[in-house]
């Protein structure tokens, strides 16, 4: 990596991914010059820790980012609509979090392990675009095996943690489990219905096709990342009372026939997987274990009886660190060391 430093600016700073993004920044040794950790108002006169040393969280504003070189989004849509071309036209590259700008087509959406080279459109806007958090984990598998066989049709069916949502989420699902327990009355805000103890088959707003926006961003960032559009995919997103983790189960149509053992032997090679794939051991990836990690984990690898070229299998990751603030810095290195 490059000796150079850089000063880096962390919108959203203190969110869960702000969060998160800090540590990765400080775990990796990013070559930070100095850090400018930016959020609302109602963070002001917060500070939070940095390389040893406390930062003071600044109010987000149109002036935010002179001298800023990189900046790490993660605060909602509207902030990023907003202030990402301010960032922009500061000389500041904004690798971004949200939805905003993920299916421009004048900006690249990239997981480092499938499209690294996508990042040199960046030049366009001086916006690189992160993908959702189960897009990028699914990706990160698909890719090898797409390379290797072609992959013809995707169905997916997601189990995403709380932590997808927020602070606010993780503290209602403990919350409603706590009132469970001491039979309180049980206080729904977040979601639309009680999370603790339940599943619901809803992320993001329903739209007229009657998937919901979660879905169609799986369905159409993977095929911008995978750089194929005659990819044929269903998804199924459902929020689950688990904290950290998303699990996948994947089922895919390939052009030529592979076999498990194949597949798991492609993806043991493939960057940033580790196969967890030994039913007789009961080895097989689990969300408790794959919170905290930077791999993206896959096992119960398994023909499809009901099709000629199908396969199914089973994949988790934390998607806060890997399906956001990982990836998001994993960019930023791959842009300052051959971009910048």
């Amino acid at each position: 990596m490059t000796k150079r430093s850089f000063n880096v600016a962390v919108v959203g700073a203190t969110g869960t991914v702000g969060n998160e993004m800090i540590s990765v920044l400080e775990q990796r040794k990013f070559p930070v010059k100095e850090i400018k950790l930016l959020a609302s108002e109602r963070s002001a006169g917060e500070s939070l820790e940095f390389d040893g040393k406390d930062v003071s969280v600044e109010v987000l504003n149109e002036n935010s980012f002179k001298g800023v070189e990189i900046g790490l989004f993660s605060a909602g849509g509207s902030i990023s609509e907003k202030f990402a071309p301010i960032a922009a036209r500061e000389g500041c590259v904004v690798i971004d979090n949200t939805s905003a700008f993920r299916m421009d087509p004048q900006v690249p959406l990239v997981v480092p392990e499938v499209n690294p080279h996508a990042i040199g459109q960046y030049t366009k806007k001086n916006i690189i675009a992160n993908p959702n958090c189960s897009t990028i984990q699914m990706v990160v598998v698909l890719k090898p095996i797409h390379d290797a066989v072609r992959i013809k049709r995707v169905v997916v069916s997601t189990y995403q943690s709380v932590s997808g949502t927020g602070k606010e989420a993780i503290r209602e699902l403990e919350q409603q489990t706590r009132a469970i327990f001491t039979q309180q009355e049980i206080e729904v805000n977040v979601y639309p219905h009680q999370i603790a103890f339940n599943c619901l088959p809803h992320i993001d707003v329903f739209l007229e096709n009657g998937y919901t926006k979660e879905e169609m961003k799986m369905v159409n960032e993977t095929r911008k990342i995978m750089e194929d559009d005659s990819i044929q995919i269903s998804a199924t997103t459902v929020r689950v009372p688990v904290f950290f983790g998303h699990s996948e189960s994947v089922n895919i149509e390939t052009e030529k026939k592979v076999t498990p053992q194949e597949v798991r032997d492609l993806l043991a090679e493939a960057p940033g997987v580790v196969v967890e794939d030994d039913p007789s051991l009961l080895k097989y990836p689990l969300a408790i274990y794959a919170a905290g990690r930077d791999e993206t984990f896959v096992g119960r690898i398994r023909e499809d009886p009901s099709i000629e070229t199908g396969i199914d299998m089973w994949i988790v990751s934390d998607n806060i660190r890997k399906g956001a603030a990982l990836n998001a810095v994993q960019i930023a290195e791959i842009l300052i060391d051959q971009f910048l």
